[in-house]
């Protein structure tokens, strides 16, 4: 399937602003069963647009708008395909030993740490217990189950929490987004040693769907590694596994690696987020190469920050 995708973050200033530093995780990545074929970004107030390759392998594109401004406009277009992935309906009771950190995949072991969104809490303890959250069956089977679990534990509820809440506030109202919903499967998946990472990405919202998530926003999801498939995609929110319609765009330990985009400005004044996300099956057929220009990928550095912080876009 072919998706062409438009993503438009427009941030207003209540005065001028100046040194608009800005950085941004929008271009999907071409890895598994995904290709972008085609990326182009461009911002209003222009400025020159630099990109590198995170230790993770996302695509990281930054700038600095040094003039006075009061509006910040930064569009993103992408054109990538995706293969629905075929999974086995179940692995072996076995395969558990394949789970041995010491058997791991580098970058699957990093997975395995707490990090700065997904870390123990005595809440999700007592979920875990609720759902039956420990090592059982074949692994397949039970990160298949805990999935619909999830779903089923929490009401999905727009603006019930902020960019950067800690997962107790969702385990205590039982209200969360996908962002909520993500870091609290990866942090259940890590507690049975199972390695979870956090992927933000979209959403194609097809007819005849039932999806929670918002249309228009941006979404997030899991990936766990098992012996075997690896790296498998697993959406709570939706009580899904990953596929088809869902257009990864980077990886990481938790939100806070993958923000679509992180920023800083100087200047005294209040900032107000929009943004607007479009995807649409694509029957226009793109070149057979995937073009992503080698020199896109030089690492260039960024300007110290300023403050305050730019405004983030919470994952819905």
């Amino acid at each position: 399937m072919y998706y062409s995708i438009r993503h438009v973050t427009r941030f207003k200033y209540t005065a001028p602003v100046c040194e608009s530093v800005m950085e941004l995780r929008m271009q999907p990545r071409s890895d598994g069963a995904q290709r972008c074929y085609s990326f182009e970004i461009g911002v209003q107030p222009r400025a020159r647009i630099h990109s590198h390759r995170d230790a993770l392998g996302n695509f990281v594109h930054h700038f600095d708008v040094p003039e006075n401004h009061r509006e910040l406009v930064i569009t993103a277009e992408a054109m990538v395909f995706i293969e629905p992935p075929v999974l086995p309906e179940r692995l072996g009771e076995y395969d558990w030993k394949a789970l041995n950190p010491d058997l791991l995949p580098a970058d699957a072991f990093e997975m395995l740490l707490p990090s700065h969104f997904a870390r123990p809490s005595p809440l999700l303890g007592d979920l875990a217990a609720r759902i039956g959250a420990q090592r059982r069956a074949d692994p397949l089977s039970l990160v298949k189950e805990l999935n619909t679990a999830i779903f089923n534990a929490f009401e999905y509820a727009p603006n019930s929490t902020k960019v950067d809440s800690p997962i107790e506030h969702a385990l205590e109202t039982g209200k969360g987004v996908c962002q909520d919903y993500a870091h609290i499967f990866i942090t259940l998946l890590r507690a049975m040693s199972i390695p979870a990472r956090y992927v933000s990405g979209y959403l194609h919202h097809s007819a005849g769907t039932n999806d929670r998530s918002s249309e228009g926003a941006t979404h997030a999801w899991v990936e766990a590694w098992l012996p075997g498939p690896g790296w498998i995609g697993l959406d709570p929110t939706n009580n899904l596994l990953a596929g088809e319609r869902h257009i990864r765009v980077a990886v990481g330990r938790d939100y806070a690696d993958v923000p679509p985009t992180r920023g800083v400005f100087r200047g005294e004044a209040g900032s107000r987020l929009a943004v607007s996300v479009v995807v649409r099956p694509s029957e226009i057929l793109p070149p057979e190469h995937v073009l992503i220009p080698e020199q896109l990928l030089n690492n260039i550095s960024v300007s110290p920050p300023l403050d305050p912080f730019q405004d983030q876009q919470q994952q819905q």
